[in-house]
């Protein structure tokens, strides 16, 4: 028997009374995560299970000097468990504390809370979304769904519920108003079949405290979230967003990425050609407007495939820490430039490349395995 929530209606949207959802790259207080179980259906086949823990550890590990780390596992069984894993790899772990959090799977980002803040008490409120994972593909989820308010009970924070079905990972802002998500997956009618695009739109601005949604089209090929955003595109910035792009003409995933990113390299805003100085010019378009951003093209990995299904390998699906900013790598000549680009993007931070290989077997990485908690 799961979990049951209990909702009680808020006087106000929590954008009516200054909430915004912080960008990623903001002060953390914690990160957040859900371990996977050895019984569960993520990773499947023998040893699969103890392969894909050890790039999480190595993640718990990277994550030591830059911030707190929250594990949630069912049990003090599970518990010991995950303890002997760290140990046994010597990642670090003084840093972790550990909730005894009833899951499912380990997709903290999509079944974990969703936080917002504002200057006044109380500064965090944890949102509490729906969660069907991802269109009711993988039965059982009810402990999954429970997971936001299980972790407000914990913090003692305040929880609300917005009565619609989001995963974390169909969703990145910029923390200035800005929201980027895709059709393919928010339009889903596997998620929410009576609500229009509209309707959906509202929602995130009520309880996001976006201005605008940016949405994209569709995602890569093994992607069973339908097209999550953190496989696609980015922002590493208020103005700048890395965006997936396939270069071999002949992978199925060359014409959706290069339409998510011309779409995202169109969007110009209402400045006039003249507002740029004279040793910009060459930015602005043949229609006097200029780019409203900077879109960096983020390579893809070569194909990976696993008994006979492709896997969603993507290095958009990198995590940014307080210190680190966490890499999913496969072993590919694409990596370092793919490291390359996030250093960039992130002078303060080390970018530390992960071994992913067996991870994406789960058919995520570690964005999809984490939640920020927002420092207040």
């Amino acid at each position: 028997m799961g979990n049951t929530k209990t909702t009680k209606e808020a006087p106000e949207v929590p954008a009516a009374r200054g909430y915004r959802m912080p960008a990623e790259w903001e002060p953390h207080a914690a990160t957040w995560l859900s371990w996977p179980r050895r019984e569960g259906i993520s990773f499947p086949g023998k040893g699969a299970y103890d392969k894909a823990a050890l790039a999480i550890a190595k993640m718990v590990h990277a994550l030591a000097d830059s911030e707190p780390v929250n594990i949630n596992v069912c049990d003090a069984a599970h518990e010991a468990d995950v303890k002997k894993i760290l140990t046994k790899v010597g990642a670090k772990h003084a840093h972790v504390t550990f909730h005894h959090i009833a899951i499912n799977e380990p997709w903290c980002r999509d079944h974990g809370p969703v936080f917002v803040t504002r200057e006044s008490a109380p500064k965090s409120l944890i949102l509490d979304w729906d969660y069907n994972a991802w269109g009711c593909k993988y039965p059982p989820f009810d402990d999954d769904d429970y997971v936001p308010t299980a972790v407000a009970e914990k913090l003692g924070l305040p929880v609300e519920y917005p009565g619609m079905i989001l995963e974390g990972g169909s969703i990145d802002v910029n923390g200035e108003g800005l929201l980027l998500t895709s059709r393919s997956c928010l339009l889903n009618p596997n998620r929410n079949p009576d609500l229009k695009q509209a309707q959906i739109e509202q929602h995130l601005r009520e309880w996001l405290g976006v201005k605008e949604i940016l949405w994209l089209g569709d995602g890569i090929e093994g992607d069973d979230t339908d097209g999550h955003i953190d496989d696609i595109a980015r922002f590493v910035s208020g103005d700048t967003i890395v965006c997936a792009f396939e270069e071999d003409e002949n992978d199925t995933n060359f014409e959706p990425l290069r339409a998510n990113h011309d779409y995202l390299a169109g969007l110009t805003t209402d400045a006039p050609a003249s507002a740029k100085d004279d040793d910009e010019d060459d930015d602005v378009g043949g229609d006097g407007k200029l780019p409203r951003f900077q879109v960096v093209k983020m390579p893809m990995p070569r194909k990976i495939t696993r008994d006979g299904q492709r896997l969603p390998a993507s290095y958009a699906n990198f995590y940014i820490a307080n210190k680190v900013v966490l890499l999913p790598t496969f072993s590919d000549v694409n990596d370092r430039w793919a490291a390359a680009i996030l250093e960039k993007a992130f002078p303060g931070r080390k970018v530390i490349g992960i071994d992913c290989r067996e991870l994406i077997w789960g058919l995520g990485a570690f964005h999809c395995l984490t939640q920020q908690q927002p420092a207040v």
